[in-house]
């Protein structure tokens, strides 16, 4: 049977849009750094990183301080993932939405706690400094990558079914020997998966590494940043940009295939509510109020002090322009929220359409898309950043001065969260309820209307604040954009007053992050409350 003209045409939109999308906002520009990157000049660069003694001690620090990054964040993050294993309810969502906050958080926000906490315990000097240190980095990232353990581990370890466990306790095993032998061979696609994920974040830090690490702390993502901003050297930073790419390819694949070796859950067992000890649980929540919660009680600690006291003033003082930023910080606040609803506007109009050719498409088309769609999310944010700048230069594509050019950037990076929580939901429909209400009468568009539509609605509901908050944080593809202040964001507010000495300005840098972190937390808050029935995504 010949379909009609009208389904065609609908089909080929849907294709079409998000095709169009990706090919000429983030293909065009990975491919013009990479066409720079082996030509000319690009060449020339590529033979200098290889021979330069501190571009070769630039790659393996980056690959080194991520190994050690990943190792760190599954000693802490492990133990807690146990705990959730056996939470439930209300008290696993609510568990769940504090431990994701520090994910979500931007980058330079985790930057200016942990500069808070250093400046307030006297470890930003001294025979105990931290600041500007390696060690810094690596508890930034253990902070901001803990949720990513614990929520996939965890999520993961609920579903096994416990009675394989029970069986071998009552064989006389002991729990250690059950855990060893029993447990962890079936969480291990589980941690690889998490380790891969977590290994790929530190890999590409970007503003953790620039103000923790100081001047002296250099990685492959913060090269880049400094050869083509500071120093204004395309060549060498295409050069970087390429081996970067190449790595992050490599570590995408590999996390893909890591993903997919990760069956489907078993039946759970019964939950034991008391089976970990109440020792353990205090343990776990100890550490994990250390961790996460010492940060951000500092910087809001810090962004109250003025003067010999506390109060407002450093909020205050964020509606009066210093010279250090092009227009006050309330108006990158507002900036950067106009920005958000535009680049949510955008990932959730190509993610849905995506995530149906996903869910619906013929399989060659359905991996292709499932597996482009996820490459913005791997790639570095200062790689996509870098190739806009240099591949959408020239009519009909100049977007250098483009009001549109910050959105477009945060929605490449936003859509891969709308795909990852659309498809699961969608596939999640049961293919019985839609043959009940065609054999009832319902035509195919009522279907969806009625049935597809409102069950999805729940996934693209979190996608959305997802992609909100990434976009609301997003500052390695934004520190490439023209700096005029219709484009200031709040992360680019808060690099700028964090790099700028002086109490008064610091002040200011803490209160905007506070700024910044309640408004992630409350959408964070507001998926978790919302993610009871659309489960299954990131």
């Amino acid at each position: 049977m010949r379909r009609p003209t009208s389904t065609i045409a609908a089909a080929g939109v849907v294709v079409l849009v998000p095709a169009a999308f990706i090919a000429v906002f983030f293909v065009f520009p990975v491919a013009s750094i990479l066409l720079r990157g082996l030509g000319g000049d690009g060449l020339s660069a590529l033979a200098d990183l290889a021979t330069s003694p501190r571009q070769r001690g630039v790659l393996w620090f980056t690959v080194w301080q991520a190994l050690v990054s990943t190792v760190l964040t599954l000693a802490v993050g492990l133990p807690a993932a146990s705990v959730m294993a056996r939470m439930g309810g209300r008290a696993q969502r609510v568990t769940r939405a504090l431990v994701t906050v520090p994910f979500v958080l931007p980058t330079l926000v985790v930057a200016g706690a942990f500069e808070g906490v250093f400046d307030r315990f006297g470890l930003d000097a001294g025979a105990f400094r931290l600041r500007h240190t390696v060690w810094a980095i690596l508890l930034a990232h253990v902070f901001f990558n803990y949720a990513v353990v614990v929520r996939t581990v965890g999520g993961y370890w609920a579903g096994l079914d416990r009675r394989l466990e029970d069986q071998a306790r009552m064989l006389g095993a002991s729990r250690r020997r059950t855990w060893w032998e029993v447990t962890l061979p079936r969480l291990r696609p589980a941690i690889a998966s998490a380790a891969a994920i977590v290994f790929l974040f530190s890999f590409t830090s970007f503003g953790v590494v620039l103000i923790l690490g100081g001047p002296r702390r250099a990685t492959l993502e913060t090269e880049i940043y400094r050869y083509a901003v500071t120093r204004s050297d395309f060549s060498t930073a295409a050069a970087l940009a390429l081996v970067q790419l190449v790595a992050v390819l490599a570590l995408v694949a590999v996390a893909t295939r890591l993903e997919r070796l990760r069956p489907i859950h078993n039946r759970p067992g019964r939950v034991r509510r008391g089976a970990l000890g109440a020792r353990w649980v205090i343990l776990n929540a100890s550490v994990a109020l250390v961790l996460l919660g010492t940060p951000i009680a500092v910087l809001v600690e810090r962004s109250l002090v003025a003067g010999d006291g506390y109060g407002l003033a450093n909020y205050r003082a964020l509606a009066t322009r210093v010279r250090q930023l092009p227009a006050p910080a309330t108006i990158a606040i507002w900036n950067s929220v106009v920005f958000a609803i535009a680049a949510t506007a955008m990932a959730v109009l190509v993610g849905t359409l995506a995530s149906l050719v996903v869910v619906h498409g013929r399989r060659g088309l359905s991996r292709l898309f499932d597996l482009g769609l996820t490459l913005p999310l791997g790639t570095s944010a200062v790689t996509i950043g870098f190739g806009i700048l240099i591949a959408l230069d020239e009519p009909p594509l100049d977007l250098r001065t483009s009001w549109w050019i910050v959105p477009i950037a945060h929605a490449l990076i936003g859509i891969p969260f709308v795909v990852r929580t659309m498809v699961p939901v969608l596939r999640s429909i049961d293919p019985r309820l839609r043959e009940a209400a065609a054999i009832l009468g319902a035509t195919p568009s009522r279907v969806r209307r009625e049935i597809d539509i409102p069950i999805g609605a729940r996934g693209l509901v979190v996608g959305a604040g997802f992609a909100f908050a990434v976009s609301l944080g997003e500052f390695g593809a934004t520190s490439f954009i023209p700096r005029r202040p219709e484009n200031l964001t709040a992360p680019i507010a808060l690099f700028r007053l964090l790099g700028t000495p002086g109490d008064l300005l610091r002040g200011q840098a803490m209160a905007l992050a506070v700024v910044l972190m309640v408004t992630v937390a409350i959408v964070v808050m507001a998926i978790e409350m919302l993610r009871g029935s659309a489960e299954g995504g990131l």
